[in-house]
């Protein structure tokens, strides 16, 4: 059993800055966790943080720039919290699944994500707004491995890794795959671009 980690330990892991926004704490947080008694620390603290600042740097911070804060659902899980959610069915994908992205210190998998809620648009897709507006928007902008969107608060899982295959799918209707890995999307651009034309304009990294 891994060694209970120190107060001071957790404290200084948790003062880390991933980025310009984002703080290590915010993804430490876990209601598995918490209610089941299990440590989400990292074992490799160092190769966590990496990734962790290559996700926040790419993803999460041009987010926040452009539409406000960003609510973060579920960030780091543990290999051994991960595996205890899976395997009691709590909505954890399993630890050997390649786009598992909750896990960010396997050392042969280079990946790191979380699930997120946009405030400004979960205000809009409440009212009936399209969650593929927000998906297009997503594809045309950022850097992505996958982007999975679930029906509460059209929250959706986003994940990080050198290559961006930009892989979109849903649980929203219509279910399923919207846009495959590198491939290009059923909607020509002219067409997405209508779809989000109200949205804020967007700040940070563009896509070469």
């Amino acid at each position: 059993m891994r060694k209970p980690a120190s107060m001071w330990s957790l404290e200084t892991l948790g003062r880390v800055r991933l980025s310009k926004y984002f703080y290590m704490r915010e993804f430490l947080y876990s209601e598995i966790g918490n209610i089941h008694r299990i440590q989400n620390i990292s074992e490799n603290p160092d190769l966590a943080i990496e990734r962790g600042r290559a996700f926040c740097t790419n993803l999460l911070d041009p987010l926040e720039e452009t539409f406000g804060r960003i609510g973060v659902r579920s960030g780091y899980r543990a290999p051994e919290l991960n595996r205890f959610g899976n395997e009691n069915r709590l909505n954890c994908a399993r630890n050997e699944y390649p786009l598992e992205c909750h896990i960010w210190d396997f050392e042969n998998v280079e990946i790191a994500g979380a699930s997120i809620a946009i405030p400004w648009f979960e205000d809009r897709y409440a009212q009936g707004r399209d969650w593929r507006d927000l998906a297009y928007w997503l594809y045309d902008h950022l850097p992505f491995t996958e982007a999975w969107f679930s029906p509460k608060l059209c929250a959706f899982n986003l994940s990080w890794r050198p290559d961006t295959p930009r892989r979109i799918d849903s649980h929203i209707a219509p279910k399923g795959t919207l846009v495959k890995a590198f491939a290009e999307p059923a909607e020509p651009l002219a067409m997405r671009q209508k779809r989000y034309a109200d949205f804020p304009e967007f700040r940070g990294l563009k896509i070469a």
